[in-house]
């Protein structure tokens, strides 16, 4: 049975993605095995740039990867091609991410910009739908608001889906989580402060949740 491994928020923390790339490498058990990363890659932790530049060379041949946006994501390409933009996003963690790069906008590579802009809202499968916040369960797939995909904050334990899909999604971060629901689940365990990665397994041809998880654990955050 095939499966798909879903890593949330890793917002700058290099050393957790690559050592939870190594952990998916040794629990997959076949080619048909998917990767989904559900967006903010950079901000905040100490290395966006190494997180943009590991997930650029993709997870090998045996894994297919899914690359989705998060909001963090797209406040940087805005801040980079709108100055007036800038200082709002280095007070959202922005001021880490230009750190990775040296401290300039002018040294951060067109390339990376370009991927962080192509990156997708969202993943279907058989079963689950993966976003990086949440979707509106009222409005089709193709009328989603962007904003509601990269920004969405569920009320507080509210367990619906969409439709008959499981939701799989992060950007609301639970240091205690991951948050399992009837019809979603919320991994953003705030990895990049916690030092603790939560990536959900799921079992590509069985509905719901996920069957189980992968926990790498790093050092805490300095406060």
């Amino acid at each position: 049975m095939s499966q798909t491994f879903v890593i949330p928020d890793i917002h700058g923390r290099l050393d957790l993605l690559e050592r939870g790339l190594a952990e998916i490498a040794a629990r997959s058990e076949g080619e048909t095995d998917t990767v989904v990363t559900i967006g903010d890659y950079v901000d905040k932790g100490p290395a966006s740039k190494g997180v943009i530049e590991r997930l650029m060379r993709g997870v090998g041949e045996r894994l297919a990867l899914v690359t989705l946006k998060g909001n963090h994501d797209a406040m940087m390409v805005e801040a980079l091609r709108d100055p007036s933009k800038m200082k709002e996003w280095l007070a959202k963690g922005g001021d880490e991410a230009l750190a990775s790069y040296g401290g300039e906008a002018a040294r951060v590579p067109q390339s990376h910009l370009e991927w962080l802009d192509r990156l997708r809202l969202f993943h279907l499968d058989a079963h689950r739908l993966y976003v990086h916040a949440g979707v509106d369960p009222s409005a089709p797939l193709d009328l989603q608001r962007e904003e509601t995909l990269l920004w969405k904050r569920y009320p507080k334990g509210q367990p619906e889906g969409f439709g008959d899909l499981h939701v799989v999604h992060g950007h609301d971060n639970d240091p205690h989580g991951p948050v399992l629901l009837e019809g979603r689940t919320n991994l953003d365990t705030l990895a990049w402060r916690t030092g603790r990665l939560t990536i959900g397994i799921f079992a590509d041809e069985r509905p719901g949740g996920p069957i189980d998880f992968i926990v790498v654990k790093g050092a805490a955050a300095p406060h």
